[in-house]
């Protein structure tokens, strides 16, 4: 039987380019011990398998997988899905991961969410002088570990690309969990532009919460 995968670019620019690719896929479609496998056939940075929620539900609870392995939060993912829920007509305020409550909004046009810092994995932070200096890193400079190089850009604004290669991810287009880090070890709200030139925006709190946000535009849809 066929899977009906829908995919979504996550943290475009305003018009609509750039972003990070998604692959959406109802849960009970695929059973809990197939899922990673699919993942890594869809060869998404990450994959989201949704319990899609019933009429006026304020909840429901998904899973997130990388080529190589499941993560307990994730940025993007839980950015696009709860706009790709919406746009469905099935809007839910929280998106139940193993990390913890996702609390999902709408603000000016853009889909956010809010998460702690300490549900998104350790990222080795590496200051450059320049945004010259992060755009010529080489992806194969980095062989373990979660590699995030960034350099200010303007006021409130960076420069970065995040390579995490043990997870099945040379390099990542757009990646919010490590927004929400680099907003906590930076201690302030942020524009950053990641990769090739996706947009991803944060909100540091000191009530020990990071807001992560960004536009989300459709892609295609593919069956597996």
């Amino acid at each position: 039987m066929s899977i009906e995968v829908d995919v979504v670019r996550v943290f475009t620019d305003a018009n609509g380019h750039h972003g990070n690719a998604l692959g959406i896929v109802d849960a009970a479609l695929v059973p809990a011990d197939r899922r990673q496998g699919l993942a890594a056939e869809l060869g998404f940075s990450e994959t989201i398998f949704v319990e899609l929620p019933g009429p006026g539900a304020a909840s429901t609870r998904a899973q997130i997988f990388t080529p190589a392995t499941e993560l307990p939060f994730a940025g993007h993912p839980t950015v696009g899905l709860s706009w790709w829920l919406r746009e469905r007509g099935a809007a839910v305020d929280v998106l139940e991961v193993p990390a913890g409550p996702v609390t999902t909004y709408v603000d000016h046009g853009m889909t956010w969410v809010r998460a702690k810092p300490d549900w998104a994995p350790e990222f080795t932070l590496h200051p450059k002088p320049d945004s010259a200096a992060v755009v010529s890193t080489r992806a194969d400079s980095f062989d373990s570990g979660h590699q995030y190089v960034w350099a200010w850009a303007g006021e409130g604004a960076i420069r970065s690309r995040m390579f995490a290669p043990l997870m099945g991810i040379p390099e990542d287009e757009a990646t919010g969990a490590a927004a929400v880090r680099i907003t906590e070890h930076l201690r302030r709200s942020l524009h950053i532009t990641q990769g090739r030139g996706s947009q991803i925006y944060t909100v540091y709190s000191k009530d020990g919460w990071v807001d992560v946000g960004g536009r989300v535009h459709p892609d295609r849809t593919l069956s597996a």
